[in-house]
């Protein structure tokens, strides 16, 4: 069954915008660039029979080599010298990465009026932490993202990624530029927070006042992922991508492996160490980011649990848009870049009621928090 049209466009109309932090020097970055700066590697070895030059069109061929434990796309710079490649692309005034799609946008039909939209978020590097003054958990690749679940086209619940775990909160708590919900990326590690200020995650899940690991976030520059972006559905029965537009690539997005370099052994100069942790650690971003998130609470107390997130599969709407509709939807993100031109479908009806009921309501995010236990890459 095909997505209700006003579901699209609320797929687009309220896609989230995103805050950089105003010192973090690593931006969002092109998605098939990073496979021009790397090398499909093995336990530190070139991959052989790899084809070359990869492309987002034949990246998935990798994985009749290994999975997401064993390959490694490796740069081929030393990247402790800082090439000009792992700082992304700065976002222009509109928020546009020019020349660089950094987000794709994966649409995931849950069944039973139930729909999860993923907007997945690229940078080529992720800068870790200082501890008493040493960097870890450096590493390149770095996929983050949001989602926001929709129930019978209403928005619900927002996801923010950050590290190793992540956050859910109500749709309702938070801060939004119109109807757009915001967030806050870390300086450096680009964890994606819903308010910002310092953010403490040694403890994954705990988020307490202080900590050894804290993210910093702040409203730097203003970033619209979605001016930069691929479109997909996944259908879960036959395991495939299709692209609204017809035409963007879709085999990357079946590669299993990891998107930066193996962590360096401790023997290698480049690395080091404190208080027995790594400064430059295994890449653990993978593209394919598979969540299985059970329904989020409508309401609820502050920290009330939710389901364990685990990697499982992104899936996407089952079934193609009808023509009238794919049509449109084409022609609106060729056209894409004002957010304000909210179609009249969005306009009407509960999502209008719910937006309404936002902006009535008050409250902090954190007071309608809900801590998410789960493995997100970082």
């Amino acid at each position: 069954m095909a997505p209700s049209f006003s579901l699209v466009w609320a797929v687009l109309a309220l896609a989230p915008k995103v805050w950089l932090q105003s010192q973090d020097p690593y931006y969002p970055s092109d998605i098939g660039a990073q496979l021009v700066h790397t090398k499909p590697q093995i336990n530190f070895n070139i991959v052989d029979g790899a084809p070359s030059p990869l492309t987002l069109d034949n990246l998935a061929s990798l994985n009749a080599f290994g999975g997401k434990d064993t390959i490694y796309l490796t740069s081929v710079d030393d990247v402790t010298q800082n090439p000009t490649w792992l700082n992304g692309v700065k976002p222009d005034g509109n928020g546009k990465t020019n020349s660089a799609t950094t987000c794709a946008v994966i649409v995931n039909d849950r069944g039973s009026g139930s729909v999860d939209a993923y907007y997945m978020y690229f940078y080529a590097n992720n800068q870790g932490n200082t501890v008493l003054g040493q960097e870890i958990g450096d590493h390149v690749g770095d996929w983050e993202h949001n989602m926001i679940r929709f129930q019978d086209g209403v928005p619900q619940a927002v996801w923010y990624s950050q590290h190793s775990y992540g956050q859910a909160f109500t749709y309702s708590s938070l801060e939004k530029q119109g109807l757009r919900p915001v967030g806050y990326s870390g300086k450096g590690t680009h964890a994606t927070y819903a308010t910002p200020g310092t953010h403490d995650h040694t403890i994954p899940g705990f988020n307490l006042p202080q900590g050894l690991l804290e993210d910093e976030t702040d409203q730097g520059t203003l970033w619209d992922p979605i001016a930069s972006a691929y479109f997909y559905s996944y259908n879960a029965v036959s395991d495939s991508f299709t692209a609204y537009d017809g035409t963007s690539p879709t085999n990357w997005l079946q590669y299993l492996g990891n998107w930066g370099d193996e962590q360096y052994p401790d023997s290698d100069p480049r690395q080091d160490k404190i208080l027995g942790i790594s400064q430059t650690a295994n890449d653990k971003s993978y593209c394919v980011l598979r969540m299985s998130i059970e329904p989020l609470p409508k309401e609820g107390p502050p920290n009330a649990p939710v389901a364990e997130a685990i990697i499982l599969a992104i899936v996407g709407h089952q079934g193609a848009l009808a023509s009238r509709e794919e049509a449109e939807l084409a022609g609106q993100l060729a056209a894409w870049g004002d957010a304000s031109s909210t179609p009249e479908s969005l306009a009407d009806g509960p999502l209008q009621a719910n937006s309404a009921d936002a902006k009535a309501n008050k409250k902090e995010a954190d007071r309608s928090r809900f801590s998410a236990r789960g493995r997100v890459a970082d």
